[in-house]
């Protein structure tokens, strides 16, 4: 899943419809959304660059983590260790198949706050530069199919978290459609509240205001784009 970095749940995270794609340092990792070229996708308004789903401390990276990587320290600079000689056997000579480019989905979770105000379905307008922000990176990028899934926390019954879900959900697909995403690649779904991120025992207090801000991480739209990069 991705978000924007920073203690944020934007991303992946996770702010304009003019983004200029950073270029970043070329490599492979699944934790940050990357654009067709491999380099890290930042955000041009706030320099933020997008978590995916797949995104743990473990893949973090300088430019986008820096307090989470480990710093070498001096003796690791001054002595560096010797590499590793390793027999090449027949079969590491021979050049691997070329595999052909399998869909890669990757997931974005928004944080419904930063999308919609508490318990409403309009996106505001920092949330319609949010998913600007994605339609210029799939601008660049092959995909398949996007599915916009709506997630609510537990406050409230059953049935109105399934339909506020459904209504976030459809309200982030027409957005990405006006802005020219084919309306029949793009796929919209509520969850209500039965896939929370909050454990059952957390979020115990009875002050409402605090337990909505405890919460917060349940309400969310996960945005899955399945398709090649």
């Amino acid at each position: 899943m991705m978000t924007l970095t920073k203690n944020t749940w934007i991303a992946a995270a996770l702010f304009a419809a003019s983004l200029p794609l950073a270029a970043q340092a070329q490599f492979k990792n699944e934790g940050y959304l990357v654009d067709q070229n491999s380099n890290i996708v930042t955000s041009s308004t706030t320099g933020l660059c997008w978590r995916t789903g797949a995104w743990t401390p473990a893949l973090a990276v300088a430019q986008c983590d820096p307090d989470l990587v480990k710093k070498p320290d001096a003796a690791a600079k001054t002595t560096p260790a010797a590499p590793k000689s390793t027999p090449v056997t027949p079969k590491e000579t021979a050049a691997a198949p070329k595999q052909p480019a399998q869909p890669v989905p990757q997931k974005i979770n928004f944080s419904s706050d930063a999308l919609f105000d508490f318990d409403k379905s309009e996106l505001k307008p920092r949330g319609k530069s949010m998913l600007d922000d994605l339609v210029t990176v799939l601008n660049g990028a092959k995909y398949e199919v996007i599915l916009a899934i709506g997630h609510t926390d537990r406050i409230g019954s059953v049935k109105y978290n399934q339909a506020l879900s459904a209504k976030r959900a459809d309200a982030v697909k027409q957005h990405l459609v006006s802005k020219g995403i084919a309306a029949n690649r793009v796929y919209a779904e509520g969850k209500g509240k039965s896939q929370p991120v909050t454990k059952p025992g957390d979020c115990k207090m009875t002050n409402r205001k605090a337990l909505i801000a405890c919460l917060q991480p349940d309400r969310r739209v996960d945005v899955e784009v399945s398709g090649t990069k």
